[in-house]
């Protein structure tokens, strides 16, 4: 047997080039394989589009030179997928031994503070979040009854997806999980009414909406954790600087009170608020890892071969 039939054939449809793209990225990121997937399939049609005369066959045929076979397809993406992470990941900082340099160490990692903001803006961004998933699916239902509910309920799921990739976006610029930065790809060649059955079926479109409603309850801790831990801790700083810069009056923390009669309170706020302030930049980096995974997991379409 000639050793040239043990190779693949070039694919004949578009619908078999993603299938083997997708099956070559086996194992990838999910949201790799989502991006590659939905990059081919728009430059695959593009071809097709300026071909009117040829069929799918011809037209995979004659780019397979230019774009890739599948298999080519998915080692550029694994390689560019490198380069991806490492522009992700923040600067190290400088490596340290011993457990007070590790402790005080987090001041110098970029992340900790993009997670605080993270934080501070979850509460707004699951506000809207909330409100639009329960207004989107209040509107549906009660519109379903009428034949303007179905348009209105897929014109929903619509902006559902494109509101996954924003969040997406915030989430993988913040907190440096990698996210999608294309939609989730779709069988074109489907029939509208399989198009639409399988928006309703996709469990992706279930999850983010899941995720929306639990961005709001989150959004509330994070942002109470972030303002209360880093309120109480300047304070407990400031207090002893202030009195010691000569500011009169007394200085209030729940039943303790400090003045310029009870020096000796003084490095024993300016300690416990040191402490606290970086016990909470390590919870605030934990959490924003932690976030990262979790939107992970309910916002990146499974891309697992077929």
């Amino acid at each position: 047997m000639n050793a040239a039939s043990h190779l693949p054939s070039t694919p004949t449809t578009i619908a078999e080039y993603l299938h083997r793209l997708r099956n070559a990225l086996a194992g990838a990121d999910p949201a790799l394989v989502q991006d590659a997937l939905y990059d081919a399939e728009e430059y695959l049609r593009s071809e097709m589009a300026e071909n009117p005369g040829k069929s799918e066959a011809e037209v995979i045929s004659a780019v397979a030179g230019s774009y890739g076979a599948p298999d080519e397809v998915a080692d550029i993406y694994r390689d560019t997928e490198v380069t991806v992470q490492a522009a992700l990941r923040a600067p190290p900082p400088k490596p340290r031994r011993s457990p007070i340099g590790q402790f005080f160490g987090v001041a110098a990692d970029p992340r900790t503070y993009a997670s605080l903001f993270y934080m501070l803006l979850s509460m707004a961004t699951g506000i809207f979040y909330f409100t639009w998933v329960v207004t989107g699916l209040s509107l549906s239902a009660g519109l379903l009854v009428l034949i303007i509910g179905i348009p209105v309920l897929i014109l929903y799921f619509g902006s559902v997806r494109l509101l996954s990739l924003v969040e997406g976006r915030l989430v993988e610029a913040m907190l440096g999980e990698r996210m999608p930065r294309r939609p989730q790809y779709s069988e074109r060649d489907l029939p509208w009414i399989e198009r639409i059955k399988g928006l309703f079926t996709d469990p992706r479109t279930w999850s983010t909406q899941l995720y929306f409603l639990l961005m709001l309850p989150l959004g509330i801790v994070y942002f109470t954790f972030v303002v209360t831990a880093l309120g109480v801790s300047l304070s407990l700083i400031a207090a002893p600087v202030l009195l010691v810069l000569g500011a009169g009056g007394v200085i209030q923390f729940g039943d303790v009170a400090m003045n310029a009669q009870s020096p000796w309170m003084w490095p024993l706020s300016l300690a416990a608020g040191t402490l606290m302030l970086f016990a909470s930049l390590h919870v605030a980096r934990w959490v924003g890892k932690l976030h990262g995974q979790f939107a992970k997991h309910l916002l990146v379409k499974s891309a697992q071969p077929r």
